[in-house]
This record gives C-alpha cells, structure tokens and sequence, in this order.
C-alpha cells in the first residue's frame, strides 16, 4: 500500500499524519502502522493519526501510538489541528472527536490552544500522584531532573504489579518557580523517554495545582526536552479541574510517501 503522509511535531512530540477523510486508509493494519512509525526501517514517530470524517463533528483524530496500540495524544490532537488546516478545515474555533471524547481547539500561527477533558479524580499515594488526563499518568516529584533516569525509572514503574497490565505513563517533575516546571516522561506505547508528552505536561500542572490547592484559575509554564508549553486550568479543590487547556506549538516538518 502506498502511503502518502505528512509528519508534523509538537515540542519534539513527532507524528506521521494521514489525510483518511475519503477512508483510503481504513484497512491499514497494526503492523503496517507499527512499520510506518519505525525509525529504522520507516518513516520514524512517536505515533500515527489518521483524520477521518465525522457525521456531526469537523473531524475525527484516530491515533496510534508507535507499537500499535491506541490513547489519546495531547501533542498529537494538537497536531491534527494543524494537519487538519491543510486539508481545507476551519481550525480557528474547530471541534473534533478523540478516543477520550470531544474536545474544541483554537489554531493562531503555530499555536494551537486544546481544551481537555475535565478532571475529576487524583489518588495520592505518599509522594506520588495518580490522574487521568485522556490518558493515565503517573506524577512525581524531585529536586533535580538531571540527576534522575527517566526510562529506567519509568520502565521500572510502568512494570511493576500495580500498572503493567495497563501501563502508565510516568511524569518526573522539577519546580523551577511558582509557576513553571520542568519535567520527563516516559511513555507507554513507545516505551521509551519522548521529548514532550501534552497529556503529561497537562497531568504534571494539575499537580501542581492539586498539591499546593490553589484554587482559582492557574496558568503553568511546563519546560520539556523539546521545548515549551503552557496549561491554564481552573481548580476547584478534592481533585477537581475544569477549563483546561494545553497550549503550544505544532510544526510541519516533511511530506512524502511509504510503501507498506
């Protein structure tokens, strides 16, 4: 099969994108995918979107993660609004459908603004956090990144007892000041560090709010290896936040084609 696709970044976040809205690519298959997403032998991402049609909605976003399996990508939605704008979209106020639900999105240059999802729960367990931000992670914090393992302590965590069923995506995180942080991830379905991770980066803010309880409306700086990004949530106390958005670049990189 003949793959006609774009790759695009969000702060080193990288994806393959394809245009499926007329369903061309509906039969490619998991191992096709996984090819796609090789660094060696492929294309090389992070993950793969498809951009399907929607019968109420502008678009579909129909993600992979780089072994195949499926979540939903915060630098990767991101993305798909910027993708999405080449294909002749209205993305300056757009709503699309994601494995997590609806979500609306706001493109301005090469800033895309995502609302997410809501948040309703964290589970602390001593000196670490649990939340879902469309995707689950794993929270910690520590006094200094650049004396911390993120992939093996992130391998170590995700397969241990409690999440190596599931997986779990595990964030470390470095306050620099009272509104901005540093962190690194590692995630599940590419089993490794990545540069940026938005649904972390919007997990780690939201821990930052949750632990100091600042109620109100926040704005949080978040550093990753690839570059900057920002998170505006409102938090309402006992793990509860609303009006969340993540906000950052999405970046063309190349086009071409793949046979697979």
């Amino acid at each position: 099969m003949l793959i006609h696709f774009q790759k695009y970044q969000g702060t080193g976040n990288d994806f393959v994108m394809l245009n499926n809205l007329n369903g061309q690519y509906n039969d490619l298959s998991i191992a096709q995918i996984v090819q796609i997403c090789d660094r060696r032998f492929g294309v090389g991402a992070d993950g793969l979107i498809k951009i399907n049609t929607h019968n109420s909605l502008d678009f579909e976003i129909d993600y992979y993660n780089s072994d195949g399996s499926k979540s939903f990508c915060g630098n990767g939605a991101r993305c798909s609004v910027a993708f999405a704008k080449t294909l002749g979209i209205d993305v300056n106020n757009t709503r699309f459908s994601a494995i997590d639900g609806e979500h609306a999105a706001q493109m301005i240059g090469e800033t895309v603004t995502l609302d997410m999802l809501s948040v309703n729960t964290v589970n602390q367990k001593d000196k670490s956090f649990e939340l879902n931000t469309g995707s689950p992670h794993y929270v910690r914090f520590v006094e200094d990144l650049g004396n911390e393992n993120i992939v093996s302590e992130g391998r170590r965590i995700r397969y241990s007892e409690p999440y190596k069923k599931e997986g779990i995506n595990v964030n470390l995180v470095e306050a620099i000041d009272a509104n901005s942080i540093k962190i690194a991830t590692y995630e599940r379905g590419v089993e490794d560090e990545t540069l940026s991770c938005g649904t972390g980066a919007t997990a780690c803010a939201l821990i930052v709010g949750f632990s100091e309880n600042r109620i109100g409306k926040n704005e949080i700086a978040v550093h990753v290896k690839g570059g900057n990004l920002k998170v505006d949530f409102e938090y309402h106390g006992n793990g509860a936040f609303t009006n969340i958005k993540l906000i950052g670049p999405a970046v063309f990189v190349f086009k071409g084609e793949i046979n697979v």
